[in-house]
Order: structure tokens, then C-alpha cells, then sequence
């Protein structure tokens, strides 16, 4: 790659960095090109400008644009989040269409658009990151830009009878085919992509396996995102004092999940009663589930909140003796480096999603475990992570009995067994860390078929040559 690697994204890393996985696996591409990061600035304002603002320059240009409070309500919290969102996560029933939440995610794109058309160079690869920016590469290309762009999706790909729910489907695939490369979390969602694709009579397969939308070609592959496996473990490892303090359980199964009903918090809690139910009198473990809060001014996000304080506090009521509290709700974020211990020391990990594009908590868990004693990993089989972390106990996060049975069997789980799921975990969560996972995107977006075929045009150029339009 010759030109500079252009990320954009709803979010910006912090002028300090930061431990996310998004932020550590773009770290090292965008050093090494002299990149540019595109994101919203943290603060709305009432009247948005139309050119990006530097926010830093090193070790790589942070670049700024503004959302007015209409659009972080109509662009951010309204058609991202209350139309996009459920309907990746299979909950059409959740969406709420409002002309104005789709007109200013439509406008926010153009203006984006409009913005690096303005300081991108022709050799510039642009990777376009997650569902607030679907849209992007169609307004890029309306402004005749002809640069490489990738877009990676981090949430599930939808099936194709929800897609149906949006005012106008049809530009769903519309969108998706501007781009050279359309990067996805599973073999699942590349599934589901190109039954998409198919169904669309103005598609077509070519014989490389590439897509022929209209007059443009596009590529779907699957890259399943990783951790930083190394730091995680040395935060896991680090001897510091018991993050669960002086009342810390004699054993503890452990959830980190960001407040959201596709995580299916609700039947954890119901699980983890089901299996103090029927205990032996002898164990007493407790789970500790982290849920920070998240769009808390959409209203299903209020309604799973009340939900699960009502069974938290009937399982606590029902189950709690004077020394022993079986359920730690925490409501709140907690440190990374926290997290890693925590991780380390419980018998366990719960994630229950009901869709989740990969859920790296799920890998952060096995990449926390002590390889000798390892705890055991209890994943949805519903989780872009089941694909790798087969090893893992797969369960059905629709099914009480089930979660609750593998409950009893972590439990009671000999040494020998837990040790060799983990190694098979932890081998696949080694083989796609995240810098691995960034520099093979952009690798193969440097080489997939990078002509745009423009209408009136009788044919396909060689690779990386493209076609100007005619005026």
C-alpha cells in the first residue's frame, strides 16, 4: 500500500490511546502509513461544520467532525441504534422507523462523504468501520472518488427477510456493493451477505468468487476480530491485590457485557437461579456480572435496566444466607486491567448473546486464564466466537435448563478437561489477534479487484487501474 490508511469510525481513540480492541489493532497499520482516524468529536454543537478538525497528529492524525444534538437523537441514538442495530441483532420487533432518524443518517453520511473527499489523495486506502456508515462509500463515490474502500462490519450481518423492515431494502445491498471489500465477523455473516447478494436480480457471481453489482465488483470475506492476547495476559498475571477485596467468594463465575438485550442478560440471571436451585449444599459460587449502561435514552434499554434489577433482586432475596451474596450486579464500567484479574480467578465465564457479530469478552476470558487451573469458558452458540472457540461449553442462550446445566458441569469439571478445552481455545484466540486480524484486511484490500466498472464503459481494467468516469 503506497497511500495512507484512512479509518473512519463513529468513534475516535482519545488523544492518550486507549486498551481497545478497535484502537489496539489499528495502532501499528495507521503508524506505519502516516494515517488518518475519522470520528465523531466527543461534544455535539448546534450548527456542524463542514471541514474535519485535527485533534492530534501523533503517532497518527486524529481528524474530528461535529454531530449537532439533532443528529446524535435522529443520526447516532435514532436510525444507528433503533433501526440498524436490532435489526443486525435479530429484533425487527424492536425497530423504530421515523423518517427523520433515516434522513439525517442519509444526510450525516453525505456530509462525512463530502469531508474526505476534501483531503483524500488518490493512492489513499479508506476502511470504513460499522453501521453507522453503510452508506459511505455510495457518497464517496458520488463525488467520483475511485480509492480502495473496505468496510468492516463489528455487529451481525442481517438475514435477508429482516432487511425487509427498512423503508427502502433495496439499498442495503445497494450500499454494501461501492465498496471493494466488505469485511465480516463470521463464515455466518458471509453467508447470510451473499444470500443477500443472490437474491438481488441486479447481482451477479463471477467466477473468483466476487460480486458484480450493477456495474461494480465487490468482495465478501470473513475476518474474525482478536485481542491484544500478550497485554491481556500480563494484566491477568500481574500480582495485584484481589479485585474483589476482603469479601471476595471462595468461588465466582464472572459476565462482562455492555447493558444490551442482545446479550441475553435476563435468562443468565434465570440460569444461574435454575442452578442454585438444585446445588449441592456444598457450593456456594456467585456470579459477578459487569453491565455497564449504554443508549440509555432509548427506550428498550430502559426496559431490559428494570428487568434485570427486578430479577437480581429476587434471586438475591430468594437465595442470599448472612455470609453469601449469589449475584453481584455492578452496574458500571471497571477498569480493564481490573477485568483481566477478575477474569483469571472465576471458575467460570457466561456469555449468553442471543446475537453478538464476535464478543471478545469471550476471548479476553481465555486469554486471562492461569493454563495450569484454567477456568471454563460457557459461550452461546449464537456468538460470532463459537466458530473458533468450539472447545469452549456451547450452549443455547434460549434455554434456561441448558445454560444451567453447563453451570453444574463447569462446576464440577475435572482438571484434566478444563485444561484441554482452554489450550484449544486459547490456540485459536492466539492465531487471530488483533493486529493480526487489521493487518490481513488491509492486505486483502490491497489486493482484491480494485476497478470500477463506470457505466457506458465496455469492460474491466487490470487490477488496481481504474476506469475514469466520462464527464
Amino acid at each position: 500500500m503506497t497511500g495512507r490508511l484512512i479509518v473512519v469510525s463513529n468513534r475516535i481513540p482519545s488523544e492518550t490511546g486507549g486498551a481497545g480492541g478497535l484502537i489496539v489493532a489499528l495502532h501499528d497499520a495507521l503508524s506505519a502509513t502516516g494515517g488518518l482516524w475519522i470520528g465523531a468529536e466527543a461534544d455535539p454543537v448546534e450548527t456542524p461544520g463542514e471541514s474535519l478538525r485535527v485533534l492530534s497528529s501523533q503517532p497518527y492524525s486524529r481528524l474530528g467532525y461535529q454531530l449537532s444534538h439533532q443528529e446524535i437523537e435522529h443520526f447516532y441514538l435514532g436510525y444507528s441504534n433503533s433501526v440498524l442495530w436490532p435489526l443486525c441483532h435479530r429484533r425487527p420487533d424492536l425497530v423504530d422507523l421515523k423518517p427523520a432518524y433515516e434522513e439525517s443518517y442519509r444526510a450525516v453520511n453525505r456530509r462525512v462523504a463530502r469531508m474526505i473527499a476534501a483531503i483524500a489523495r488518490p493512492e489513499d486506502t479508506i476502511w470504513v468501520h460499522d453501521y453507522h456508515f453503510f452508506p459511505l462509500a455510495a457518497e464517496l463515490r458520488a463525488l467520483r472518488l475511485q480509492n480502495r474502500i473496505g468496510f468492516f462490519l463489528h455487529i451481525p450481518f442481517p438475514s435477508l427477510g429482516d432487511l425487509s423492515v427498512l423503508s427502502q431494502p433495496a439499498d442495503f445491498a445497494e450500499w454494501l456493493g461501492h465498496y471493494n471489500l466488505v469485511g465480516l465477523q463470521t463464515l455466518s455473516d458471509v453467508a447470510r451477505a451473499l444470500e443477500m447478494f443472490r437474491a438481488d436480480p441486479r447481482a451477479e457471481f463471477l467466477m473468483d468468487g466476487t460480486v458484480k453489482f450493477r456495474d461494480r465488483i465487490t468482495s465478501v470475506r470473513s475476518f474474525p476480530i482478536g485481542i491484544d492476547v500478550e497485554q491481556f495476559q500480563k494484566d491477568a498475571a500481574a500480582q495485584d491485590e484481589q479485585p474483589l477485596g476482603k469479601e471476595a467468594p471462595e468461588s465466582y463465575f464472572i459476565g462482562v457485557d455492555r447493558l444490551d438485550y442482545s446479550k441475553g442478560l435476563p435468562n443468565r440471571f434465570r440460569a444461574f437461579g435454575r442452578y442454585l436451585e438444585n446445588r449441592p449444599p456444598d457450593q456456594r459460587p456467585c456470579l459477578v456480572q459487569i453491565a455497564p449502561p449504554s443508549r440509555e435514552r432509548v427506550q428498550a434499554y430502559h426496559d431490559i435496566t428494570r428487568e434485570l434489577e427486578e430479577i437480581a433482586g429476587h434471586l438475591n432475596g430468594t437465595f442470599a444466607e448472612l455470609d453469601w451474596t449469589p449475584l453481584r450486579y455492578i452496574h458500571r464500567s471497571v477498569p480493564r486491567h481490573r477485568l483481566a484479574r477478575l477474569f483469571r480467578g472465576a471458575r467460570g465465564c457466561l456469555v449468553t448473546s442471543y446475537a453478538d457479530g464476535m464478543n471478545l469478552v469471550a476471548k479476553e476470558y481465555v486469554a486471562a486464564q492461569d493454563p495450569d487451573d484454567p477456568g471454563v469458558l460457557i459461550l452461546s452458540r449464537l456468538a460470532g466466537a463459537a466458530e473458533e472457540l468450539s472447545a469452549a461449553l456451547l450452549i443455547n442462550p434460549y434455554d434456561i435448563d441448558d445454560i444451567a446445566g453447563a453451570i453444574r458441569q463447569a462446576v464440577s469439571m475435572p482438571l484434566a478437561e478444563r485444561q484441554r478445552r482452554h489450550a484449544a481455545c486459547l490456540k485459536a484466540v492466539m492465531a487471530n489477534d488483533a493486529t493480526g486480524w487489521a493487518r490481513s484486511f488491509v492486505s486483502v484490500l490491497s489486493q482484491v479487484p480494485g476497478t470500477l466498472v463506470w457505466p457506458g464503459s465496455t469492460g474491466r481494467l487490470e487490477d488496481s487501474e481504474f476506469l475514469a468516469p466520462s464527464d
